[in-house]
């Protein structure tokens, strides 16, 4: 349903940058004049006006509603108190929850932990004749 919401989106983007293009320049911005171009009578400039309000209104609702469905299920949640199962570090074995202290203490033991292990080449060895 977001897939399709996001197409007619993009849609509704494109058909509003076509109709702002199109739409005849009245303050003379940039020094360019409206100029008497194939559109130049007072109904198209209104009804321009108001395929650009309507596509407005269109893209402004898209925006809420992909905005509103983007966290429709999101629960919030909080990374301190995830079990230890959940995330384990780079070196191996999961960190235990603090049973005492706080998780100051429980970072403090894992990083024991890690300088004990034996390190890791930090490079590609060269082979050796035997």
């Amino acid at each position: 349903m977001q897939t399709v919401v996001i197409v007619i989106h993009l849609m509704i983007v494109a058909v509003m940058i076509g109709t702002v293009l199109l739409q005849k320049s009245e303050g003379g911005g940039l020094g360019m004049g409206g100029g008497a171009g194939f559109m130049s009578s007072r109904g198209t400039a209104n009804l321009l006006s108001r395929t650009t309000a309507i596509l407005a209104a269109g893209f402004f609702l898209t925006s809420l509603f992909l905005s509103w469905y983007a966290g429709y299920n999101r629960a919030p949640s909080s990374i301190i108190g995830q079990p230890a199962s959940q995330t384990q570090p780079a070196g191996g074995s999961p960190i235990a929850p603090p049973t005492s202290g706080g998780i100051l203490d429980s970072l403090k033991k894992a990083d024991e932990q890690q300088q004990q292990a034996p390190a890791a080449p930090s490079g590609p060895q060269v082979p050796r004749s035997q």
